[in-house]
């Protein structure tokens, strides 16, 4: 018994070991999301410009919905990205306004330009919740019947759209004929 007591340590040191060794392997950046390949959350909330909005709403067709905020800097760094997507017609945009003040968040458009279909005003973050949102920005990949395919936590800018979405997108559209 005595002998024992010596080997307990050392088989606690191996075994703590073994669990730092395994992190070390392990993505910090990657966030998982319990709603990938599940429907949207049910919603009926307003958008920053004051109509009502539900998931009948929302586009029928392949599209981001991107979290955002007026206070949020890497979504101002991600904007032009998603302003060109806009202006080029490739994908619809969704935004949703989280855990923002409408006025804000109006103003924040009008000064930096507008690149969604519509924004959703989450202002209580309880769509967010839902939605198993981190922070702004976090975009999601919907496919045409509402399921979420894909999620990026972080800034969307162009590389992360050719490397990620781009093949997300081609994918989903070979499937469904899209």
């Amino acid at each position: 018994m005595s002998r024992l007591k010596y080997f307990v340590p050392v088989i606690v040191f191996l075994g703590l070991a073994v669990v730092l060794w395994r992190g070390l392997y392990l993505d910090p950046k990657e966030l998982p999301s319990m709603l990938i390949d599940k429907p949207m959350p049910e919603f009926a909330l307003t958008t920053v410009d004051d109509e009502s909005v539900s998931n009948a709403d929302l586009p029928d067709q392949i599209f981001l919905l991107n979290i955002w905020g007026s206070y949020c800097l890497p979504c101002l760094i991600e904007h032009p990205t998603l302003m060109r997507l806009s202006e080029e017609g490739e994908i619809p945009v969704v935004g949703v306004n989280y855990r923002d003040r409408k006025d804000l968040a109006q103003d924040w458009l009008v000064d930096n330009g507008n690149p969604f279909s519509f924004s959703i005003l989450d202002e209580s973050g309880r769509f967010g919740i839902d939605l198993g949102v981190y922070g702004a920005p976090e975009t999601y990949l919907v496919d045409a019947n509402g399921v979420i395919r894909f999620r990026h936590v972080s800034v969307l800018d162009e590389t992360v759209w050719q490397e990620e979405f781009v093949p997300a997108i081609a994918e989903l559209r070979a499937g469904s004929g899209q």
